[in-house]
């Protein structure tokens, strides 16, 4: 069996819900079985990221995934398209070309917005699927390809079959195995989960600071429809991101830009908690020293153009153990899901992120070790042995002396 946590990992696939595991079960079931596969969802579900991560898993894995939005091709050329055409087939046709099948050979085809194509191709579809034949257009000769068919619609393609749009044998030849994509708004338990790797992505390759979205800005956008499912999830984080560029999101910011969503009256009650005390320990220093790192990026915005051995100690954010304000109005048994999580950036764990935290302070601060300490909300002596544990010591020695 797969591991689901490496299969996520390396298919950019995002979510804990059961809706998203029940996906992930299928992939991993039809990926190394060579048969076609039907992707079905809503348009913005995700349906090509499903069908990467079952060719990248299966045994043409090597081999070229080829992608075709049949919705996208006008009606006169998709055959061509498909499946190449020979000199002169048609005006401006000057030479023979490979079509898409051929150019798939021995790797996979993805068809999406299957439902568009014409009802005069499906029949040379069908074909390929049964025999793996085919003609170039304007050719007799015969060729042969062997080729995985993973298709996608956002379309019934049962209806499509009872109004005559869509030949019932292709329908049943593709839907041997099928995989439905859910909507965003069957999944809102991951929706933080998408929210954080849509902004760490796009902060981190725009160079924009990043201070998180408040919980209450989340629980807010649970509240939304999304009618647009995760793309327009995706689309709405960066644009707000940009046009509050360097501050935390806030509630107020997400209903200003989203419009008004009415919030459930038992939102705020108590909530069942699913961790020892040992895991809520760590998820909360975990949270903190992350907030921490966004914060870091506002200190590296103030510091812009000036000394850091200038800043007035007044000016320095200071965090101590308590919860700050912002946080505070978190539920006690609210899960911290609602923050930041670890599997959204990748592989780091809680060492590796508190090591970071101290490199990137002592930088901002040029390496005053009285200005990072406050900081940090530490003692001097507490984060002399930091740098110690971390082996950091050489890296400020050395810093220092190409500074002189």
């Amino acid at each position: 069996m797969m591991d689901f946590e490496r299969l996520q990992k390396t298919s950019g696939i995002i979510g804990r819900s059961d809706a998203v595991r029940q996906v992930l079960e299928m992939i991993t079931q039809v990926a190394p079985v060579d048969i076609s596969v039907l992707v079905t969802g809503e348009s913005g579900t995700g349906k090509e990221v499903v069908a990467k991560a079952i060719h990248k898993f299966s045994k043409r894995s090597q081999e070229e995934l080829v992608t075709v939005n049949c919705g996208a091709i006008p009606e006169g050329i998709i055959e061509s398209e498909l499946f190449g055409h020979k000199k002169g087939a048609y005006t401006g046709a000057g030479d023979d070309r490979k079509g898409y099948f051929e150019s798939a050979h021995k790797g996979t085809i993805f068809l999406d917005e299957i439902g568009e194509m014409p009802y005069e191709t499906q029949v040379k579809l069908l074909r390929v699927l049964e025999s793996g034949e085919f003609m170039r257009v304007g050719d007799s000769k015969t060729l042969r390809t062997d080729v995985r068919v993973i298709a996608a619609t956002n379309k019934d393609l049962a209806k499509l079959v009872e109004n005559g749009k869509f030949r019932q044998d292709l329908y049943f030849r593709l839907k041997t195995v099928t995989v439905e994509v859910p909507t965003l708004r069957n999944r809102l338990e991951d929706l933080h989960l998408l929210v954080e790797r849509f902004a760490l992505e796009f902060t981190r390759s725009n160079d924009i600071p990043y201070r998180g979205f408040v919980p209450e800005a989340i629980r807010m956008m649970k509240h939304h429809d999304w009618p647009g499912n995760v793309r327009e999830l995706k689309n709405f984080v960066e644009s707000i991101l940009v046009l509050e560029k360097g501050e935390r999101i806030t509630a107020e910011m997400v209903e200003t830009r989203l419009g008004h969503v009415r919030t459930s009256p038992t939102q705020n009650l108590p909530m069942v908690m699913n961790q020892s005390p040992e895991q809520a320990e760590r998820e909360l220093i975990l949270r903190q020293l992350l907030l921490l790192r966004q914060d870091v990026e506002w200190v590296k915005s103030m510091l812009a153009g000036r000394n850091p051995m200038t800043v007035n100690e007044s000016e320095i954010p200071v965090y101590t153990s308590e919860i700050q304000p912002e946080v505070s109005r978190v539920p006690v048994a609210q899960n911290f899901d609602d923050y930041i999580q670890s599997g959204t950036i990748g592989d780091i764990n809680l060492k590796d992120l508190e090591k970071e935290a101290l490199e990137r302070t002592l930088k901002y601060f040029n390496n005053s070790r009285r200005a990072a300490a406050k900081s940090l909300g530490m003692s001097e002596r507490t984060l002399y042995r930091k740098i110690e544990e971390y082996g950091l010591e050489p890296k400020i020695k050395r810093r220092k002396k190409n500074d002189d």
